[in-house]
C-alpha cells in the first residue's frame, strides 16, 4: 500500500502553496515560506497531540500546511455523501493577514464591487471582494457559468439569489477566530435553503462544540458545487462541520490525490 511520510505531507503541502499562490510565494525551505517581498513566515513543527480544537483555534503554519487534503468533484456516493474531515478549516490567521491584509482597512484597500449573475438579477446582488489573486475574476466567471446553468436548470436559482454576502470583517460564531469572509475573499450563497452546523445543533437544544456529533445536511446541486471549485473555491458542504452556504478561495487545498499520515477527525458517537 502506498504510504507518505509526515515529512513528505509537509513538503507536499509547501509545493501546492507555492503553485497556488506564484506571485504570492516565492519559496520555501525546511523552516520558512519566503513571501515575495522576501518576508520569511516560520512553518513551525509538527504536534501530533494537539486536538482538533487546538488546531482550530491556535494553530500553527504546520497544521495549515498538514491538514486532510480537499477532493473536488462530485463525489460518487452522492446520494449518500457524508464528509468526515474538515479540510481547509484550519486556518493560520498570519498567512491571511500577510496576504490580503493585516487590517480591515487594509483589507479594505483592495475591495472591489463586483455584480452577483447581474445577467439574472441585474445590479440588485453587489458584492464586495478582494482584487488580490484575482479572486474578483474568478467570482465573476463563476457569475456568468451560475448564469448558465440557471439557464438549463431553473429550479438552481433559487440557491443562488439573496446570496448571504462576500467582505464581512468578523469572527466565526461562538470563537475568537477571523472568518474567512474578513478577507474578502469567501462568498455566502442563499443561507435560506444551506445548513450550517452551529444553526442545527442550536435548533436541536445541543451544545456548540466541535465534539457534538452532527448528522449531515445539504441540499445544495452538485452543479453549483463543480463551478466553484473548476475556479479554485473549496465548499464547507464538503466538511464534517458542514456549512453548505460557504465558498472560499483556497486553490492549495486541491490535489488528486494524498495519503494522509494522520487520522481524520471525527467525533465520537
Amino acid at each position: 500500500m502506498f504510504s507518505i511520510s509526515c515529512h513528505a505531507q509537509l513538503q507536499d503541502g509547501l509545493e501546492r502553496l507555492k503553485k497556488a499562490y506564484p506571485n504570492q510565494i516565492k519559496s520555501y525551505d525546511d523552516h520558512d515560506v519566503v513571501w515575495s517581498d522576501h518576508t520569511r513566515m516560520l512553518i513551525g513543527k509538527d504536534k501530533s497531540e494537539k486536538m482538533l480544537q487546538e488546531k482550530l483555534d491556535s494553530p500553527s503554519f504546520y497544521d495549515q500546511l498538514t491538514q486532510s487534503s480537499y477532493v473536488a468533484g462530485k463525489p460518487i456516493n452522492a446520494n449518500s455523501f457524508h464528509p468526515v474531515n474538515d479540510a481547509g478549516r484550519i486556518r493560520y490567521e498570519p498567512f491571511f493577514r500577510k496576504m490580503y491584509g493585516n487590517t480591515v482597512q487594509a483589507v479594505m484597500k483592495k475591495l472591489v464591487t463586483i455584480y452577483w449573475m447581474p445577467s439574472v438579477f441585474g445590479k440588485r446582488y453587489p458584492l464586495l471582494v478582494t482584487t488580490i489573486n484575482g479572486v474578483n475574476i474568478k467570482l465573476t466567471h463563476i457569475s456568468k457559468e451560475l448564469e448558465q446553468l440557471v439557464q438549463k436548470h431553473p429550479e438552481f436559482l433559487k440557491y443562488l439569489r439573496d446570496p448571504g454576502g462576500a467582505f464581512n470583517w468578523r469572527t466565526i460564531n461562538h470563537t475568537n477566530r477571523l472568518s474567512a469572509h474578513s478577507f474578502g475573499m469567501s462568498i455566502d450563497i442563499n443561507p435560506a435553503y444551506s445548513n450550517y452546523w452551529q444553526s442545527d445543533l442550536e435548533r436541536m437544544g445541543q451544545p456548540i462544540s466541535e465534539a457534538s456529533p452532527l448528522t449531515y445536511k445539504s441540499d445544495i446541486p452538485w452543479d453549483i458545487v463543480v463551478i466553484f471549485e473548476n475556479h479554485g473555491f473549496i465548499w464547507g458542504g464538503k466538511w464534517y462541520h458542514y456549512d453548505t452556504m460557504h465558498f472560499e478561495y483556497r486553490p492549495e487545498m486541491f490535489v488528486s490525490f494524498r495519503q494522509i499520515c494522520v487520522t481524520s477527525y471525527r467525533p465520537k458517537k
